[in-house]
């Protein structure tokens, strides 16, 4: 029941989701894998530089020891004689503890990459409320993560106790060799049980990571009510979308009813379709179609032109084609170039007569309308796209 009502969470992060969450410094981290990275690079370091890092603290060590009686009773000479040493060993551990400190701060590209936002430093006052913080202990989580623990540190010390007891014979000839033997050997066996206990916890990293990984997308899961409202936010609520597009037909439509009474003439069907053609005497180009309807959008086009005296002609297969074949604002096709032609010239000669008198012009009775330009001609061709300006009616 849950889940049809949308509670349920079931839908993956959406990348937007996940964006946030990344801004507000949540990210995966595995901890584990953090430190098996950093203590498997201390240990193979030590392993490569040991020998010359044990050279450079002996000479150290011998120096240090090596002290005469005026070191020893000038205090100046004494602390100038530390300081020294201490940069000595500073030096000689420098290498390894750039490579260790290069290492840690490489490691969260592993798992979530590397992250900086202030938001993470921001205080919580909720972490405050002490019924939450008892919540939490409580909590699946607190009690997974405790297992976490026990089971690693069962196996961490489990593993130590096997490499102790495997090499108790080994430890305790130590005693019976020469000192630099021995201190080899130790050295040995030391790294030995470092990288096994290492390789323990390198099992735990393995088990932990992708457990990470799996516990984030799980606890940034959406339920689909919350996927349905983030897509209105990012794309905008239908609705609302549907409501602007009404808004721009509405002023889109205003501002060509105003352009009716500046054409030059109205081609008619003479009921279905109104095109109102405009063509400016002297400027490049051939006319332009200023305003166009169908059904009630026609008819409110033929009232203006009716109102402002604007010339209207009965030639319904141009109109048919002008209505199918332009766009608001289109030149007309040069298919057409010929017909639109003799309505021009038909609507100049009839302003002629209206000035002056004379003849009364012929009105245009067979226009050269090509065949496969009238949409109710079995030749015409089909437009891939519905004529945007058919929307206005």
């Amino acid at each position: 029941m849950a889940e049809e009502n949308g509670a349920e969470k079931t839908e993956p992060a959406s990348p937007r989701r996940l964006q946030k969450a990344r801004e507000e410094g949540d990210v995966p981290r595995s901890r584990e894998l953090a430190t098996f990275t950093v203590l498997i690079t201390a240990g193979a370091g030590l392993w490569m530089t040991g020998g010359s890092l044990v050279g450079k603290l002996s000479s150290v060590l011998e120096s240090g020891l090596a002290l005469d009686r005026e070191q020893i009773f000038n205090p100046d000479v004494l602390l100038r004689r530390i300081a020294v040493d201490v940069g000595s060993v500073l030096l000689a551990c420098l290498p390894l503890a750039g490579l260790i400190m290069l290492v840690a701060l490489a490691a969260p590209l592993f798992i979530g990459g590397w992250l900086f936002t202030s938001k993470a430093f921001m205080p919580k006052f909720g972490k405050l409320n002490p019924m939450r913080g008892l919540g939490n202990m409580v909590s699946t989580n607190a009690l997974i993560e405790l297992l976490k623990a026990i089971a690693k540190a069962l196996l961490v010390g489990s593993v130590a106790y096997l490499v102790v007891m495997s090499q108790k014979e080994a430890v305790l000839g130590l005693a019976l060799e020469p000192l630099g033997t021995s201190s080899a050997h130790l050295g040995r066996l030391l790294g030995v049980a470092f990288l096994t206990v290492v390789g323990a916890l390198g099992l735990v990293a393995a088990i932990d990571a992708p457990y990470q990984i799996w516990r984030y997308a799980k606890k940034l899961k959406m339920t689909r009510q919350e996927v349905i409202q983030e897509s209105k936010e990012s794309d905008g609520n239908p609705q609302i979308k549907g409501k602007i597009r009404q808004l721009q037909r509405e002023m889109a439509r205003s501002r060509m009813m105003a352009a009716v009474p500046t054409a030059d003439v109205v081609v008619t069907n003479p009921t279905h379709f109104a095109v109102a053609l405009k063509y400016t005497d002297g400027q490049r180009g051939a006319p332009q179609v200023v305003a166009k309807g169908a059904d009630e959008v026609a008819a409110r086009i033929r009232e203006i032109a009716q109102e402002h005296k604007v010339a209207m002609l009965e030639a319904p297969p141009l109109a048919r084609a002008l209505y199918k074949h332009t766009d608001i604002g289109d030149e007309i096709p040069p298919a057409l170039y010929s017909a639109v032609a003799e309505v021009l010239a038909y609507v100049f000669q009839l302003r002629t007569w209206n000035k002056s008198g004379g003849h009364y012009p012929d009105r245009p009775t067979r226009l050269a309308v090509p065949p496969e330009m009238d949409p109710l001609n079995p030749a015409s061709t089909k437009r891939e796209d519905d004529d945007p300006g058919a929307n206005l009616h």
